[in-house]
């Protein structure tokens, strides 16, 4: 993939329906990305090399997703000054908890941005990824308004179909 602006790490190819919703809101926003796999406990040395190949070829923002221990993002951290977004992702027999402490407790000076747990997170994350590339890139920030303002309006939507089915009902 030529110059990505994102890479996507995920610990396990298992975490790929999580971070799903976020490829597409890339494709969507036609920010260039790229999703691989990588453990920081089973794979550190292909971690750094990935991490330094990904910032040679431009990457601006890292996203990285793990359940469990959650390390990928703290070892990515480590490695980059580039803004890392963690997703904490529901592995295990604690719904996610573990995930979500291991990635959000870092240590000062080595920040990993954390969002929520699970899909909602991924999306979040490339939602979060988008605002700050779109600092640079003012085509980016006007899809990102755009985007914000469509939400709005299907609020909007939303509830008209709700108040006349309510009308109905009466």
């Amino acid at each position: 993939m030529a110059n990505p602006s994102v890479l996507i790490l995920m610990g396990s190819d298992s975490d790929y329906p999580v971070l799903e919703s976020a490829g597409k809101f890339f494709e969507k926003m036609g920010v260039v990305h790229e999703m691989r796999v990588s453990s920081a406990h089973r794979t550190p040395d292909r971690t750094h090399t990935l991490v330094k190949e990904a910032e040679e070829a431009g990457v601006k923002v890292f996203i990285c997703a793990a359940g469990m221990a959650a390390h990928l993002g703290g070892v990515v951290a480590s490695l980059t000054t580039k803004p890392v977004i963690g997703v904490p992702v529901d592995a295990s027999p604690l719904g996610g908890m573990d995930a979500l402490l291991a990635t959000v407790q870092m240590p000062p000076g080595v920040p990993v941005a954390t969002v929520a747990v699970g899909k909602a997170g991924a999306t979040n994350a490339a939602v979060l990824a988008c605002q700050i590339l779109a600092l640079s890139d003012k085509v980016l920030a006007k899809k990102m308004l755009e985007e914000r303002n469509d939400m709005a309006a299907s609020v909007v939507e939303k509830d008209k179909k709700l108040q006349k089915r309510r009308s109905s009902q009466s």
